[in-house]
């Protein structure tokens, strides 16, 4: 394995059926970087997360964090190895209040309420929602939500966050806004690897974009160069070139 990967994923195959999803897929993701994975609709994108994170195993391949395989392993012994992910679709304790919600999460490598609480306060302030800790889960605007489904990942101590779709349904301003926390939250030592049909800000926040059309990798490399990649092209514009 290459020493600079954090996390290497070899000739990883997921059917469904007679549907093949994701085909012989290979990748490194390397410590501090902030990869973007883009794709169609049905290109297999949120399946690599499910097969990563132990949500589906994998008909085939080999996921390696640190040298050490994840195959095998349920979702929760994934995320205390350090992989943690959100969701699509955002999924809060609806009833419960940002605040708890949160320290559900912190209760993951801290047993005690009162030190979780006060993590989950920290974890907060980086989301920018220290402010909203008493408010119910339900109450959050969808751009709230989605940093609440952030800080519920991040209170985990990831070493690597998967966000699936963190900027869809957000207004401009807001997505300026989660690129801006995407990149605080590499500075602040963590790996991200993310899913977004937001191309303009996958583009401009990510160092390395993989592209996936019907579960194959088409590219992979800088965003400038990838965007320029006739196969991507045709991807995108149902096979019409410029």
């Amino acid at each position: 394995m290459n020493a600079m990967a954090l996390l290497e994923i070899s000739g990883l195959r997921k059917d469904f059926g007679g549907l093949r999803a994701v085909s012989d897929l290979s990748f490194e993701l390397r410590n501090g970087e902030i990869l973007g994975l883009i794709g169609p609709n049905g290109a297999g994108k949120t399946t690599v997360f499910n097969l990563i994170t132990g949500f589906n195993p994998p008909t085939e391949g080999q996921i390696l964090l640190e040298g050490q395989s994840l195959i095998g392993l349920r979702p929760y012994a994934i995320v205390k190895k350090g992989i943690a992910r959100t969701f699509q679709i955002v999924k809060p304790f609806r009833n419960l209040s940002v605040l708890e919600n949160v320290t559900l999460a912190t209760f993951l490598h801290e047993p005690s309420r009162s030190r979780a609480e006060t993590k989950a306060m920290v974890t907060l302030r980086r989301v920018a929602l220290a402010e909203k800790h008493a408010v119910s889960a339900s109450d959050l605007t969808l751009g709230e939500q989605k940093r609440l489904e952030i800080a519920r990942a991040l209170a985990t101590d990831p070493k690597i966050l998967f966000l699936d779709e963190p900027m869809g349904g957000l207004n401009p301003t807001e997505v300026e806004g989660a690129c801006a926390l995407v990149q605080r939250i590499r500075q602040d030592g963590v790996t991200v690897i993310l899913v977004e049909h937001h191309m303009k800000a996958i583009m401009a926040v990510s160092d390395r974009v993989i592209v996936l059309n019907y579960g194959v990798k088409i590219a992979d490399g800088a965003p400038h160069d990838v965007v320029r990649n006739q196969d991507v092209i045709s991807a995108y514009l149902g096979g019409q070139g410029p």
